[in-house]
């Protein structure tokens, strides 16, 4: 049997949905690409699902202010089991072929000079201060794909074979994406409602 592997964009509590786009894939390897449990209804069934598929993940901004307000206020925005895997995901996934990162790299050295706040956060090239900035995907011109998400304003950006964003915006209504990497093929499904306002 071949392998399946499903990388899925932006979570953010959405666990309707995430149990829908894990059901439709029958992935055997699940990769989250950050953002995992704030602004959306349910970061328990997410929690739940992380747990009953073995998916992995990788760290996005929004799991950095997880780990933030648990840290300075004793708040858990996420369940509290959650907190300590959060602290131990990486900002990168790597494989033959595909890096996974939640916002994107460093458009000219890649991971190498990719620092956390780039890593998590980054959009326009070399900062968003200035629209007329570049995005860092449209300077990247190397191998390997890079698999992101964090960009829900811009929907689906797929840039194959350089970049794929998958931040689809679900938890604002609209689709919760993922990428079947054997079969090069992307799939989705509705958010079930808008949970928050862009």
């Amino acid at each position: 049997m071949s392998n399946r592997t499903l990388f899925v964009g932006d979570v953010h509590g959405c666990a309707e949905e995430l149990d829908a786009l894990l059901t439709r894939a029958a992935a055997d390897r699940i990769i989250l690409l950050g953002d995992l449990f704030t602004k959306g209804p349910d970061p328990d069934g997410v929690w739940d699902l992380i747990q009953s598929s073995g998916a992995e993940a990788i760290r996005g901004n929004h799991d950095d202010f997880v780990l933030r307000r648990w840290a300075l206020r004793g708040q858990a925005l996420a369940p509290q089991p959650a907190i300590t895997w959060l602290k131990s995901l990486p900002l990168f996934l790597e494989e033959d072929g595909w890096i996974a990162v939640h916002a994107g790299l460093h458009p000219t050295e890649g991971r190498a000079g990719t620092d956390h706040q780039t890593a998590t956060r980054v959009r326009r090239w070399p900062d968003d201060t200035d629209e007329q900035n570049p995005f860092w995907w449209e300077l990247y011109h190397g191998l390997p794909l890079v698999i992101y998400g964090h960009d829900a304003r811009r929907m689906l950006q797929d840039h194959r074979p350089q970049t794929l964003g998958l931040d689809t915006g679900c938890v604002y209504g609209g689709r919760l994406t993922g990428y079947l990497l054997e079969e090069d093929a992307i799939i989705s499904v509705d958010a079930r409602r808008a949970y928050q306002a862009v």
